[in-house]
């Protein structure tokens, strides 16, 4: 766990600049108590808003943005040594809308989740100060610097010495098992990863293997039957992927991918090829908005564990594939969505298309609305046996059946009211 020495560095010269522009600034409205009303946005577990309302007292703590002096959006990226990089931004609002000001930490993919939360809490509190210094709770605060232990070093410069090379290395097993009288589950996975990532070149490789075996005791009570179900799983792949970063908005790589699946009825399956992606925006972006363009060409080989319905027990495919990816992240809400088109060269109607997305929206005070959904021409089940599904097999999903269009949708509305105050902690029952 870390706050970045860039984070430190803002910190300071975040206390240090609420005094300069004090003049060309105006107090915002107190609120009863003469504090800077604060409206936390994060969905992130680590924001713990019981937790935040107990260690940074000296703010009021809001409910809905319209109440807020400042709203503080909280996001969060994966970062190559298996930890997150936190972009916590300021945007102030009322008399405060003319600043903004944005803070990074840093965890470690070692780091207990007290850690993470202590330190994400710690950089939320440091971001808070220039917005608090004209209230009477400035007064009370203080600002304190934990030196290093090995103080002949620079903070600024020290340099780091990682015998791994930037190379992540992850290890993962895990199994279930569930009953009752008359049926049982049990099911395991593992996974081993190694991916190295750095500014210029990401590199990725994993594999995985799953399964899982379901008993399903059936009574026929007319005709005195007792006959018990069984449903078998198994899933084997492979992933690896390298990309080089070519400036602000280009990528290239090349990805492949090895799989076993039975619900797909592949005994081998091998896919892979050359990818080149463009973001229209800057990727150091990325926190806020991304919309991404990647097209991947390759091959596609397979071998089948049944005869399929195009009389293929193997075949081995030229294909593309382009993928648009949509995401962003604004005070207002966020937007999400993408698009995937999938083609066989050999033969051009057998595709797939799939578009999938959702929005989240504060429509007014109080009032939230979401909507999302996807939808899915299917045209490319090369796989499907020959010899077709039993009734048995259909009902417990041992193989994929075949199908022209998937779909699914969600919707949600919520609207709060009430006190605008949010500072009380009760945790009790």
């Amino acid at each position: 766990m870390r706050l970045s020495y860039t984070t430190l560095t803002l910190a300071v010269a975040l206390v240090v600049g609420g005094f300069a522009t004090a003049a060309a600034q105006e107090p915002a409205a107190p609120l009863a108590n003469g504090r800077t009303a604060v409206f936390l946005d994060c969905h992130s577990r680590l924001c713990d808003f019981d937790h935040f309302r107990r260690e940074i007292p000296f703010v009021n703590w809001v409910r809905d943005r319209q109440d807020a002096d400042v709203h503080v959006l909280i996001t969060q990226q994966g970062t190559a040594a298996g930890g997150s990089r936190f972009t916590l931004s300021l945007i102030g609002l009322r008399a405060m809308a003319a600043r903004q000001d944005t803070v990074f930490y840093v965890t470690n993919v070692d780091d207990t989740y007290e850690e993470e939360r202590a330190g994400l809490t710690s950089a939320v509190a440091l971001g808070l100060v220039p917005y608090v210094w004209h209230t009477r709770a400035f007064q009370r605060l203080s600002l304190a610097y934990a030196a290093p232990a090995d103080t002949t070093r620079s903070l600024l410069t020290e340099s780091v010495d990682d015998p791994w090379d930037y190379w992540v290395f992850r290890i993962g097993l895990r199994g279930s098992m569930e009953g009752e009288s008359q049926e049982r589950f049990v099911s395991g996975n593992t996974s081993v990863s190694a991916d190295r990532t750095t500014e210029a070149l990401k590199i990725e490789l994993g594999v995985r293997a799953s399964g899982s075996r379901s008993e399903f005791d059936v009574v026929d009570e007319a005709e005195g039957l007792d006959t018990t179900y069984v449903s078998t799983r198994t899933a084997y792949s492979f992933d690896g992927l390298v990309v080089w970063s070519l400036g602000p908005h280009w990528s290239a790589g090349v990805m492949a991918e090895l799989d076993r699946n039975s619900t797909l009825n592949w005994d081998l399956a091998i896919r892979g090829g050359p990818a080149v992606e463009y973001n229209i925006f800057p990727w150091d972006e990325s926190t806020w908005r991304r919309l991404t363009l990647r097209y991947v060409i390759g091959i596609s080989a397979y071998n089948y564990t049944e005869e399929t319905i195009y009389d293929q027990l193997a075949e081995v495919r030229p294909a593309h594939t382009l993928e648009v990816d949509i995401g962003v992240q604004q005070p207002w809400g966020s937007i999400r969505g993408s698009l995937d088109a999938f083609q066989y060269l050999h033969d051009l109607t057998k595709h797939s298309v799939s578009v999938g997305g959702g929005v989240n929206l504060r429509v007014f005070r109080g009032l939230d609305f979401s909507i999302g959904g996807s939808v899915a021409r299917i045209k490319d089940q090369l796989y499907l046996s020959k010899a077709g599904l039993t009734t048995e097999e259909i009902l417990l999903r041992q193989q994929q059946r075949g199908t022209e269009f998937r779909f699914g949708m969600d919707l949600g509305l919520s609207y709060r009211f009430g006190s605008k105050f949010n500072n009380v902690v009760n945790p009790r029952m």
